[in-house]
């Protein structure tokens, strides 16, 4: 066989592997393993999460999902069209994919689960999918799954000395999202859902108008917006989109 040839081969030999990955899984496997998932992304058109719908993404353009709102500047210009190959490399390694995306989930190393699960997305995702019906108890098991780490304890931190990125400068909020900006000038983006807004009047409390922000939960998506108390908290919020 000359080199052309061979060449050729090869390059029929990747895309076809390409093209299988979904078709070679098991969907039924699959769906159990979606439920590490669920937590965090829906199947529902358009009902974003902490992650963007699922729905439709097969050829959507990466960072394209006009609903969603939170997607970070990596992702958004990463030019990545999402089919078989581009998701199977995601999910296996969504930094090495998109080196500084906010998806925090380190990725499925094994080769045959990743085929499971993309042969369920690949039919959970179409217009029309029976699996919508059944996400409900799937999202069920993945959220009380990563519960652990959101009820587990910790010493609780003194909060009257902040450094400027703890320290939280203002909040907006805009459909489903909280946009906060520490002091140190940057923003962090959270989804309703996973912003909570809390007091501590303790000794170890924040400074009077001078709201810490705490990291909270096991993925880094979601914190706590601590104020010293209550009276502070509606004040704080502004109302701005855009």
């Amino acid at each position: 066989m000359n080199g052309f040839h061979a060449t050729a081969l090869a390059a029929l030999v990747s895309f076809v592997g390409s093209q299988s990955f979904a078709a070679e899984g098991n969907p039924a496997r699959g769906q159990r393993l979606f439920g590490a998932c669920a937590a965090c992304h829906s199947l529902r058109p358009d009902q974003n999460m902490t992650g963007p719908s699922l729905a439709g993404v097969w050829d959507r353009k990466a960072g394209t999902l006009k609903s969603f709102s939170r997607y970070s500047p990596a992702l958004t210009s990463a030019n990545i069209v999402w089919n078989d190959k581009t998701l199977d490399e995601w999910i296996a390694d969504p930094q090495h994919v998109v080196p500084g995306n906010q998806m925090t989930f380190p990725g499925v190393k094994d080769a045959s689960e990743r085929a499971d699960l993309l042969a369920f997305l690949k039919e959970a995702t179409q217009p029309g999918s029976t699996q919508l019906s059944q996400q409900g108890g799937s999202m069920r098991g993945g959220m009380m799954g990563g519960m652990g780490g959101m009820m587990g304890g910790g010493q609780v931190p003194n909060l009257k000395k902040l450094d400027p990125s703890d320290r939280v400068q203002a909040i907006t909020y805009c459909k489903d999202t909280y946009t906060v900006t520490t002091s140190d000038g940057e923003t962090h983006k959270f989804w309703e859902r996973n912003l909570r807004l809390k007091t501590d009047a303790s000794s170890d409390g924040p400074e009077k108008n001078e709201p810490a922000l705490v990291a909270a939960g096991m993925m880094g998506d979601r914190a706590d917006v601590i104020f010293a108390e209550p009276s502070e908290i509606s004040p704080f919020i502004a109302a701005k989109c855009g």
